[in-house]
């Protein structure tokens, strides 16, 4: 499938996938998206305490990129496993802007983030782990092991499969009680897909570009 690297509206890069009209990350702003579903709605939840973190779709790094930051940022420790089928080449992952958009520096750790081994737990810093597993989101068989998760898979457009009562009763089971997750997306498929797997789904202001998003919290 053909693969193009385009610019977002706030600058930032991203994978287009012509053949599906589809984009690894929004149009209107890659990075100011990722900073407002996975950071500002979720991680910030968690900012007085180590967290563990699952990203369904671990794809260009962006997610883990912003979220190592702000572990070093707060001097929180945070435990990160990225979980991706089909995962970026190195090559065209280090065509991302995301060094020079968000940090000035630090571009060695996004090219260990994507150059470090596969199934493996490795050490960032002294506060950040990431452990990336080459997996189909169904067959995640995790119990009790995150306090969140940042569902960020291709859109329900294209890839209906991935936003189904079945993938999300696997989410709430990999949660801790009172676990949250949290994702870009906003339709009543996928919210009763939420609620039916056993969530607690709330509606907030979507990133620039986007009306609404979901959290959705294993309320116990």
């Amino acid at each position: 499938m053909k693969r193009e690297i385009v610019q977002t509206r706030d600058g930032s890069t991203t994978i287009h996938l012509p053949e599906w009209n589809e984009s690894y990350h929004s149009k209107h702003g890659a990075i100011q998206e990722a900073y407002h579903v996975f950071i500002k709605n979720g991680l910030s939840l968690f900012k007085s305490k180590p967290v563990s973190v699952l990203e369904i779709g671990f794809g260009t790094g962006l997610n883990c990129f912003i979220t190592y930051f702000e572990s070093k940022k707060n001097n929180q420790h945070i435990d990160y496993v990225g979980v991706e089928a089909y995962p970026v080449i190195t090559e065209e992952a280090m065509q991302m802007n995301y060094p020079k958009e968000i940090s000035g520096s630090d571009a060695a750790i996004f090219t260990i983030m994507h150059e470090c081994s596969w199934e493996q737990k490795h050490a960032l810093s002294d506060h950040f782990t990431l452990t990336k597993r080459k997996q189909f989101f169904q067959d995640i068989n995790d119990e009790l092991a995150f306090d969140l998760i940042y569902f960020d898979a291709f859109g329900f457009r294209v890839q209906p499969e991935l936003w189904s009562e079945t993938i999300f009763e696997n989410m709430f089971k990999a949660l801790k009680p009172n676990g949250v997750l949290v994702t870009y997306a906003c339709r009543s498929s996928i919210k009763n897909a939420m609620l039916s797997a056993g969530f607690s789904v709330e509606k907030l202001p979507g990133a620039p570009g986007k009306r609404e998003m979901l959290r959705a919290t294993k309320a116990f």
